[in-house]
């Protein structure tokens, strides 16, 4: 039902995946469901949200975003925390969180998108990111990560990032106006957009993204160098993971950090 990251975190910092595998929602949802916008009932993901808490013993509820591939960033403090009761809640819009306080849980959901987490070499802040490919052209990943750094006071060469579970570039299909978009932002974006290769006919003006690439090239930019993860593919590992561009409708998983 876990994922445990990979990575040289600080001890005292603590960061897990979820998977579809476990109880709780129905079919298209079924397993571990923590969505409340993808039709799920809501009493059903209310309990997959409770059982988060309680089996991984967080230190508070996790502070849930109405992800809608923005380029905004929260950051999170003991006095703004979401309420449980998800009927009542109404999330903000944003695609990314991040704190320096302990005991504060930042958390994104994601059924292909990328989802980075991230903290730093003392463990001093800590932080979570959803970029689908839209977010990332915005420049969610540059301006959570800058936006952290000028406050925390801290350097890109000092930060870790481990990249959740993401759709693999032999699966992403996008279109001329992503290639377009990309490549008008920097020429260099070229190389991570391919021809498609898993089509038995060949579309015009299709083309297979990489977004891990993508993404570790603006980390790079950024002078961070500490990457890990990536190689887990949300759609071809279905039985684990949520994907919505295999499914359609579908659930989502999460992935969450804080520090103890």
């Amino acid at each position: 039902m876990f994922i445990v990251p990979k990575w040289p975190a600080p001890k005292h910092i603590k960061a897990l995946c979820t998977t579809r595998e476990g109880e709780g929602s129905f079919p298209p949802f079924e397993g571990f469901n923590l969505a409340t916008h993808v039709g799920d009932e809501l009493s059903a993901v209310e309990k997959n949200r409770q059982r988060l808490i309680s089996r991984v013993n967080l230190p508070s509820a996790p502070y849930w975003l109405d992800q809608q591939h923005t380029d905004v960033a929260i950051e999170l403090t003991k006095n703004r925390l979401n309420p449980l009761n998800i009927k009542n809640s109404r999330p903000p819009i944003a695609d990314a969180s991040w704190t320096m306080e302990k005991g504060c849980v930042s958390i994104v959901m994601t059924a292909d998108c990328l989802p980075l987490l991230i903290t730093n070499q003392h463990g001093s802040l800590v932080s979570a990111i959803h970029a689908g490919w839209k977010g990332l052209h915005k420049g969610i990943v540059r301006k959570t990560i800058q936006r952290f750094l000028v406050k925390e006071g801290g350097e890109p060469h000092a930060l870790l990032v481990w990249i959740g579970p993401v759709i693999s570039q032999e699966h992403f299909e996008v279109g001329q106006d992503v290639l377009n978009a990309f490549v008008g932002k920097c020429p260099k974006n070229a190389k991570f957009f391919s021809p498609p290769s898993v089509l038995s006919v060949k579309t015009p003006s299709k083309y297979q993204a990489d977004l891990v690439g993508l993404v570790r090239k603006e980390l790079n930019e950024l002078g961070v160098t500490n990457i890990y993860g990536g190689d887990l593919c949300t759609y071809a590992l279905s039985e684990k993971f949520y994907s919505y561009r295999r499914s359609g409708q579908t659930g989502r998983i999460a992935s969450f950090i804080w520090i103890e």
